[in-house]
């Protein structure tokens, strides 16, 4: 199952092959286990709970994963916060059955799910960044997270600010091919 795309898996998953479903499993469990652990504000059986309810709703319902819409992990978080605010709709409906849904939880959900969706941006950009040559990520570095500027980057190197602008552009056309080829 290891050398099937997330696509692949669900498209199994859908015909009830449990294999499939073990391997996203293993695949995904720590990012939603993280996710509903967060959303649960720490509550482990809550968390526990909301994971094996994501994972029976893969198993029960057809899903539709279409990878030309964007990438699964997004598609996967989406289920996520979805069981998890029904989770809280259906508890909150059973504690005060004439109260209406908190919304101020749902924004706590977004601001959880947007720092996800960061994290997953920021290793993106820095599994591409490590695949650019050891000249590149300097450049990139001290001109972007450094703070110097290009004339003081051309000083620092002993060569002309249009090399210098040069190489940046080369270097920010190849960090970009590689976070094109990751989001792939």
């Amino acid at each position: 199952m290891k050398d099937k795309t997330d696509a692949e898996l669900i498209g199994l998953i859908n015909q009830n092959h449990r294999p499939a479903l073990e391997e996203i499993y293993e695949r995904y469990i720590k990012l939603i286990y993280s996710f509903v652990y967060k959303f649960s504000n720490g509550n482990e059986e809550v968390a526990k709970e909301m994971v094996q309810l994501t994972f029976l709703r893969l198993w029960t319902t057809k899903s539709s994963y279409d990878p030309s819409k964007g990438k699964f992990v997004n598609w996967l978080l989406t289920i996520v916060r979805s069981v998890c605010i029904d989770h809280i709709r259906k508890e909150k409906k059973h504690a005060h059955p004439n109260h209406h849904y908190d919304t101020d939880r749902t924004l706590n959900v977004a601001d959880s799910y947007d720092q996800i969706e960061e994290t997953l941006r920021e290793t993106e950009i820095a599994k591409a960044k490590n695949r650019l040559s050891a000249a590149q990520r300097r450049l990139i570095d001290l001109l972007y997270w450094q703070g110097y500027s290009l004339t003081e980057i051309a000083e620092m190197e002993n060569t002309p600010v249009g090399t210098i602008k040069s190489r940046l552009h080369q270097s920010l056309k190849q960090l970009k091919k590689h976070l094109e080829l990751e989001g792939s």
